[in-house]
């Protein structure tokens, strides 16, 4: 992906020249936020828009390979081995912000993860580059980008995907989305683990490199 790293359209709207981008930390570093503020979505909502509003940013940015507290907001990532590490880059904004494709691809499969903390409305790409085949999962959309979805349907680079989701329809999250890149999705359809326990890192992450690769986006953060 390295060599085409200048081919790769936007996936939003971002102009370094003009638009601000703010680093966010979800870490236990982080102690401007606690644990009643990730477990209400309104409240973790207001934290968001008031860092971006703050640092006079358009977006956030950040994530991968991050190991993060606000996972205990769910009981989806709780088990013998919590989850916490991070497999994908989040980028936050308004709700209703545009997302586009930035490497022409089909379709490999779609779905609504509804639960309380999860994806919500899920698309996930195939590409191929040097006759290597891999995916691009897009987390948190509006649920009316998947209507007209089909298994298959090839999406042009920079051709409008979707847009961020609304929480009631995003898994209950501030708007934004959830980007990540996937060498194998074995036998998984419409969903793929964007969070791994920490004995799974190495594991995870060979499989799921730095988003970053495509959305070069991070070095232009603050």
């Amino acid at each position: 992906m390295e060599l085409h790293q200048s081919e790769f359209k936007q996936v939003v709207d971002f102009n370094p020249a003009k638009d601000k981008l703010c680093r966010f930390d979800f870490t236990a570093a982080n102690q401007e936020i606690d644990e009643a503020i990730f477990r209400d979505t309104a409240l973790f909502s207001n934290y968001i828009n008031h860092k971006l509003q703050t640092s006079g940013a358009k977006f956030g940015i950040g994530g991968y390979n991050e190991s993060r507290t606000l996972y205990r907001r769910s009981e989806l990532f709780n088990g013998d081995e919590p989850r916490t590490i991070h497999l994908g880059i989040d980028i936050w904004g308004a709700a209703g912000t545009s997302v586009y494709t930035p490497q022409g691809g089909s379709v490999h499969s779609f779905a609504y993860n509804n639960s309380f903390g999860d994806y919500g409305a899920t698309i996930i790409l195939q590409h191929q580059l040097d006759a290597i085949i891999f995916y691009t999962l897009y987390g948190h959309l509006s649920h009316a980008n998947l209507l007209h979805l089909k298994e298959g349907k090839y999406i042009s680079r920079g051709e409008l995907l979707g847009q961020f989701g609304q929480p009631e329809e995003n898994g209950n999250w501030p708007p934004h989305l959830h980007f990540q890149v996937i060498s194998d999705m074995r036998i998984r359809k419409g969903d793929y683990p964007g969070v791994c326990a920490a004995s799974e890192r190495e594991s995870y992450l060979s499989n799921c490199p730095d988003p970053d690769l495509i959305l070069n986006m991070i070095r232009h953060a603050g």
